[in-house]
């Protein structure tokens, strides 16, 4: 599966590096509304590429576009605050969410890449920053 990494800038990081014990609810606050513009662009491209350019009837159910979701902020083994956007998992089938995606973003034999996630990777990295700042910026206003 594909892997979405945005950088906050280092200004913006050293701002928030002086906020004390705030930080950790701050730091929640600005990914998860980061993660929300990323998730909304992901949906959409997902949504305009399912079913699309097919040479036979689309057999989609919408479990795909239903699975797609963002995780709760969590701290990983170095220190740093995250929030992805990925598929719960298993479908319905038993199959798996992950797989079926990674086969719309890169294809496969006899089936050309219909890629979502990397295009809303690009389109929304400018709208997530500023998403953050804004957060960020309305946080810090309220202490």
């Amino acid at each position: 599966m594909a892997r979405v990494d945005v950088k906050m800038p280092d200004e913006f990081l050293e701002r928030m590096s002086r906020l004390g014990s705030n930080f950790d609810s701050i730091a929640e606050t600005v990914l998860q509304a980061g993660g929300e513009v990323v998730l909304a662009k992901t949906q959409s491209n997902l949504s305009s590429v399912i079913g699309s350019g097919t040479k036979y009837d689309s057999r989609a159910t919408g479990e795909l576009e239903s699975s797609l979701g963002l995780t709760s902020v969590k701290m990983d083994r170095n220190g740093n605050f995250n929030i992805k956007v990925g598929f719960s998992e298993p479908r319905s089938d038993g199959g798996s969410n992950a797989q079926l995606a990674n086969i719309i973003e890169y294809g496969k034999s006899g089936q050309p890449a219909k890629p979502f996630l990397k295009p809303a990777k690009s389109a929304s990295k400018k709208q997530c920053v500023e998403a953050m700042k804004t957060a960020f910026e309305s946080e810090v206003e309220k202490l």
